[in-house]
């Protein structure tokens, strides 16, 4: 009976150690679980998730300072004041979650990939000042053209990030951005085709 149970227990340290050489930590470019501060759930994340909002957060940050430009701005067309209002209302808070999933993720804010010469549709500085100086209607008709090209930009990304991405909620994100800035594509070329 000794030798039973002695046999069993060195069975079963053998299965143990087994199991345990044959486990491997996830290395940081494959993919990483962590807790949801949210709910509580493992949620799993890439490097495509990475990069998105590493991205789409300098991105998001200058559609609101184009809104913000022509906001400011006597003369505006009211549908122009709209549709700008409507971009920074819906891009202002995914910054936020976009800032708190890289928290969540361990990741830094900012890449060597969020450059403004690596993204689409990003302004340069002198688009931006452009802008910034001319007035009504012409300050009209260079936010439409200029956030055109800055939201294809977006999609572009979004659709890269709902192809490859892996966390759930982030995907998610993307489709919402591909859809969303789609249909305001659609708007402001027809508002920018009946001026």
């Amino acid at each position: 009976m000794k030798r039973t149970f002695l046999s069993a227990v060195v069975l079963a340290g053998a299965l143990a150690l087994a199991g345990c050489a044959g486990s491997e930590e996830p290395t940081p470019q494959d993919t990483s679980a962590v807790a949801d501060p949210g709910s509580g759930e493992a949620t799993t994340h890439n490097d495509a998730d990475v990069m998105f909002a590493q991205m789409m957060i300098p991105h998001h940050e200058q559609a609101v300072v184009m809104a913000d430009a022509v906001l400011a701005k006597d003369g505006t067309n009211p549908e122009v004041t709209e549709l700008a209002t409507e971009i920074k209302a819906a891009q202002a808070p995914e910054i936020e979650q976009l800032g708190q999933w890289l928290d969540t993720w361990g990741a830094e804010r900012t890449s060597e990939h969020a450059g403004h010469a690596g993204m689409s549709g990003m302004m340069s500085e002198e688009d931006l000042q452009a802008l910034d100086a001319a007035t009504a209607p012409e300050s009209d008709r260079l936010f439409l053209e200029q956030m055109i090209a800055h939201h294809r930009g977006a999609v572009e990304m979004a659709q890269e990030e709902a192809e490859e991405g892996r966390d759930a909620s982030a995907v998610e994100m993307a489709q919402t951005i591909v859809d969303t800035q789609s249909s305001e594509i659609e708007a402001m070329e027809n508002l920018l085709a009946s001026m």
